[in-house]
């Protein structure tokens, strides 16, 4: 049915289907039957599923990557699909457009996507109230911050503090993005200097409360082995709780799409990132000795493409570009493979 559901949504501008698609989603959700039936449809619950990870309780390792859910307006409805986690954002201290538009572009020969969203989002403040009024019923969610385009680096620390204070009460752990290609240079950001000054006062600042939060830091697929050497010693050294790797890449490699659409600045999701993000998560598992946990996320689209991802060293995964290509079953499938192994 997806297929047949796809051929029709994949005529259209994918940012005018996303909210389309999100809005009946909304309003289907509100008859209760329908809830009823989607999530007794999609949802597979086993004991054998559930992961303890930096603290946490997951009832299941597959959760919705950020960016799907910028401003938390759709977890009850996405976690009627499976998932064991939500990760919503990324949101920044002051509300903002983003990048004009268009801004989103399938790469259909390559079940990929580009996207330069630009962080776009209604504020960190908007979403707190947001997430004050979710029901949870055992989801963990994650808040993926971020700086204001407008914010220079050396200031950008305070949009990281903002963003934590606001959210703390009301999300169960955070992932600091430093690795979106789309807000200019964000990614400078990931250089050791800033970065472990970013960490660091986020951390000291996790330590004055009763109740920490699980800091995680998301990175990207284009790291050299010597700037991941430089993500395990800033890991270990500030003691955050893990790494998301990874976000979409800057690369255009090996792609079979129209030059057009290669030529769309923005990150590139989706199958092609699949070997690229599989790789990085090794080599800091292997580099680490596993020393902290790794959420695993890029080109999953099937079974054992997360497979993939657990067996090279992350204990959770994510899916984003999948999800719209693959469909909501692929949470489904991929538990019911887990659970095989």
């Amino acid at each position: 049915m997806y297929i047949i559901l796809k051929f029709f949504l994949f005529k259209f501008d994918p940012e005018k289907i996303h909210y389309f698609v999100t809005y009946w989603l909304k309003k289907t959700h509100k008859i209760k039957p329908f809830a009823s039936a989607i999530k007794r449809i999609y949802t597979l619950e086993h004991k054998n599923l559930a992961h303890n990870v930096f603290g946490l309780h997951f009832k299941n390792p597959v959760g919705l990557a950020a960016g799907f859910d910028k401003n938390g307006e759709y977890i009850e409805e996405f976690a009627n699909f499976g998932f064991g986690f939500i990760e919503v954002g990324t949101v920044t201290p002051l509300p903002q457009a983003g990048n004009d538009k268009p801004r989103m572009f399938r790469l259909k020969a390559d079940n990929a996507l580009i996207n330069r969203m630009g962080f776009n989002n209604n504020g960190v403040h908007a979403l707190a109230q947001k997430l004050a009024t979710v029901k949870r019923n055992g989801l963990i969610i994650g808040g993926n911050i971020g700086k204001n385009k407008n914010t220079p680096n050396h200031e950008a620390v305070n949009d990281y503090v903002i963003c934590f204070e606001a959210l703390f009460n009301v999300v169960d752990y955070f992932v600091v993005n430093v690795s979106s290609p789309n807000t200019p240079n964000l990614r400078a950001l990931q250089e050791k200097e800033p970065l472990k000054h970013i960490l660091h006062t986020l951390q000291n600042l996790n330590n004055k409360n009763n109740i920490s939060r699980p800091i995680l830091l998301k990175i990207a697929p284009d790291l050299s082995h010597q700037q991941l050497d430089d993500i395990v010693e800033i890991v270990q050294e500030t003691k955050i709780a893990g790494v998301i790797a990874t976000n979409t890449t800057i690369s255009r490699d090996g792609l079979a799409s129209a030059q057009s659409l290669q030529n769309q600045m923005g990150g590139l999701s989706g199958k092609p990132l699949h070997q690229k993000s599989t790789d990085v998560i090794r080599y800091l598992a292997q580099k680490s000795e596993q020393s902290f946990p790794i959420i695993g996320v890029g080109g999953i689209h099937c079974a054992n493409d997360a497979i993939e991802k657990l067996q090279a060293g992350a204990s959770l995964i994510q899916v984003y570009t999948g999800f719209v290509y693959e469909g909501p079953g692929l949470v489904k499938q991929i538990l019911k493979a887990i659970l095989k192994v």
